[in-house]
């Protein structure tokens, strides 16, 4: 595999560089996906990517994909990543999006993938509950047919930014008495709006509210929403995992951690020295670019093979894993790096009067945060050990 960019690849990096320049909202700019945004915040950069036609790159085209090739997608990752851009959030444009426009219904398409592109509906995902999840099967939210409608039941947890969600897409039991629990399982689009949704927040540590607890009482959906044949949501539901993990990787974004951490270990110093002349730490982080230049291989293979016609399989399995492992020992040791100074800072508590502010240089405010944040992505998306499962089933025939 050539690795090396063609003069009319150059010609579309600058090309992007100068678009990224020239309308990337100047209130983003210096933000970073860990820190407080408001809605509207959140959706301004995809909104001007809909506007040009860029929010979705990895669509098909007769759905609004941009048709660029590997290559040139993931050019668009990197240019991103350099200025640490706020991307479209991935449960519209990367999640249920792909969904809606293979498996979707023309009404549906027509009805939910131009707010997708453009940014003007949130979505969100009810797939995990209290009891299920990397388990995901054994959920038990209910949908009972009645009439012309589905009634839903349930309870699902982790619901993020739901506060915001215009709709959610929901995996719910339609056959209890299917002979296996993935048997029995729909995909059903949900307006948020509708009587019976009550979105509970479940506050985290530092008091950020990006998750809640979704309680779904007697909410009546019409038919028309189910994507696809009844209880045959699993299938569907195995589809867009695929997606969302090989966009966990966050391949683009890690690299650009690894710059950054290889500044503040030039900064800090260790016994009067810069910390990156010390031999151990040195060799954690080039043990971390080898890791990271690996799965940056394995992802240009992947985005290859699916421009050939092959949609994700086994390697998204890879990327998640990989990928999360090498997020989780990048924020360790940015926060090694940081010392003391990455001691966590609560903002309420200084609003309360106390003059505990963050002390330190402005490259550490944060790296407590995105350490304990970083925990959660070997988890969702399907945990790394499911994940170890299906390549050996996939991979190996065990």
């Amino acid at each position: 595999m050539n690795l090396e960019f063609t003069p009319e690849e150059i010609a579309f990096r600058d090309e992007v560089r100068a678009f990224i320049a020239e309308n990337y909202p100047k209130q983003l700019e210096g933000l970073t996906q860990r820190d407080d945004l408001d809605p509207a915040d959140m959706v301004a950069w995809h909104k001007v990517l809909g506007e040009k036609g860029w929010s979705v790159p990895a669509w098909p085209e007769e759905y609004g994909g941009t048709g660029w090739t590997p290559t040139q997608r993931y050019i668009w990752s990197e240019e991103n990543a350099r200025v640490n851009a706020v991307m479209p959030l991935p449960f519209g444009t990367s999640m249920v999006g792909p969904v809606i426009y293979t498996f979707g219904s023309d009404e549906q398409k027509a009805q939910h993938l131009a707010g997708i592109r453009s940014g003007d509906v949130w979505w969100c995902q009810g797939y995990s509950e209290p009891g299920a999840g990397s388990d995901l099967a054994s959920l038990k939210t209910t949908a009972v047919r009645d009439g012309d409608h589905y009634v839903l039941n349930g309870q699902k947890t982790w619901t993020t930014l739901a506060q915001h969600a215009d709709w959610g897409f929901f995996l719910c039991r339609t056959d209890p008495d299917a002979a296996k629990p993935q048997q029995g399982i729909s995909f059903i689009l949900v307006d948020m709006k509708t009587p019976g949704i009550e979105v509970r927040p479940i506050k985290l540590i530092d008091g950020g509210y990006e998750v809640n607890e979704t309680w779904l009482d007697d909410v009546r959906v019409p038919v028309e929403n189910l994507v696809g044949q009844e209880n045959m949501g699993w299938t569907y539901a195995k589809f867009l995992l695929a997606h969302e993990r090989s966009g966990i990787a966050g391949v683009a974004r890690s690299k650009r951690g690894v710059e950054q951490l290889r500044g503040i270990a030039k900064s800090e110093q260790l016994d009067g020295a810069p910390l990156m002349s010390d031999f151990d730490f040195a060799r954690k982080v080039s043990q971390l670019e080898i890791d990271l230049s690996a799965l940056e291989i394995t992802e240009l293979r992947t985005l290859a093979g699916e421009q050939a016609g092959k949609g994700p399989g086994p390697e998204s399995s890879i990327l998640k894993i990989k990928g999360t492992e090498i997020q989780q020992r990048l924020t360790e040791l940015t926060l090694e790096a940081v010392g003391h100074y990455g001691t966590p800072f609560y903002p309420s508590v200084s609003d309360a009067g106390s003059n505990e502010y963050p002390v330190g240089p402005s490259y550490a405010e944060h790296s407590a945060a995105s350490y304990f944040n970083m925990r959660k992505t070997s988890i969702y998306g399907g945990s790394n050990e499911i994940q170890r499962n299906i390549i050996t089933k996939m991979i190996l025939g065990l």
